[in-house]
């Protein structure tokens, strides 16, 4: 018989998470971690991981802090040469990063639209690159990308961003079929609206964040550590056959089409 807890257990395993410094990354670095997997911490922010990794350790779990741009080609190829070259192989590869600037398309400027699609599409194509590479010479692995429920719906100010969700479950898709032969699984995770310090300015704005509240099933905003579940579930043998798949974690708000004009003179941006 399977013991089906061996099945969520990420023992002897590494696990790159980009973005680990805050929000949805650290929990997920978290997560991987208390599931018995070396997590290397990667983020833009430097301090922010070191703090990331020691509250790992400091919690009895494995972990190594990481300084990394995503949108630096020669630095993600180097990130990763240099955790081959430490620790033999990376088994996950979870990256979180993204930028949305909430205006109306009419009003985007050249550099605020090559802003975010540098980290958003730019950055997650660098890092599946360079973990496909990896994880495709070595038969194994699983390749995790976040997208959002902007990929299937919108409102006004958010056509950009969700241009870059919709593109990166269609990368995800694609490369997944790509290399499903190697044994490699590529999937996304496509939350709704979560509580981080990046969608505070939000909460600020009563009237905008109640809104959102009741716009999904739940009626409520998720928290950070609910993308624990999807993310190891998605890194481990528990979902040895699942590739090239959307995991809507939004509380229903896609099944019942939650829909809100935000009042987007009251926060530009969030990164």
């Amino acid at each position: 018989m399977t013991d089906v807890s061996s099945l969520f257990r990420l023992d002897g395993r590494v696990a790159l998470v980009a973005g680990a410094a805050s929000g949805i990354g650290l929990a997920s670095a978290q997560g991987l971690a208390s599931a018995g997997g070396l997590v290397i911490c990667a983020d833009a922010n430097e301090a922010g991981v070191e703090v990331a990794a020691a509250g790992i350790r400091q919690d009895g779990g494995r972990a190594e802090a990481l300084g990394l741009d995503i949108t630096d080609r020669m630095a993600v190829t180097d990130a990763f040469r240099r955790i081959e070259a430490t620790h033999g192989q990376i088994h996950v590869l979870v990256s979180t990063p993204a930028v949305n600037i909430r205006k109306p398309l009419l009003q985007y400027s050249d550099a605020e639209f090559d802003r975010v699609l540098r980290l958003n599409l730019t950055g997650n194509f660098l890092m599946v690159q360079a973990a496909g590479r990896h994880m495709s010479e070595r038969k194994t692995g699983s390749i995790i990308l976040f997208s959002s429920i902007r990929s299937v719906t919108v409102e006004p100010g958010q056509s950009v961003y969700a241009a870059t969700k919709a593109g990166i479950v269609q990368m995800a898709r694609g490369l997944a079929a790509e290399l499903g032969p190697d044994g490699v699984r590529v999937n996304c995770i496509a939350p709704g609206v979560v509580e981080t310090p990046l969608t505070a300015p939000i909460k600020h704005e009563p009237s905008w964040y109640e809104a959102y509240a009741t716009k999904n099933a739940l009626g409520r905003w998720a928290k950070a550590e609910e993308m624990i579940g999807p993310v190891v579930f998605l890194a481990c043998d528990a979902s040895s056959y699942v590739t090239g798949a959307v995991l809507f974690v939004d509380g229903g708000w896609t099944a019942i089409d939650g829909r809100f004009t935000p009042p987007l003179s009251m926060v530009a941006q969030s990164d």
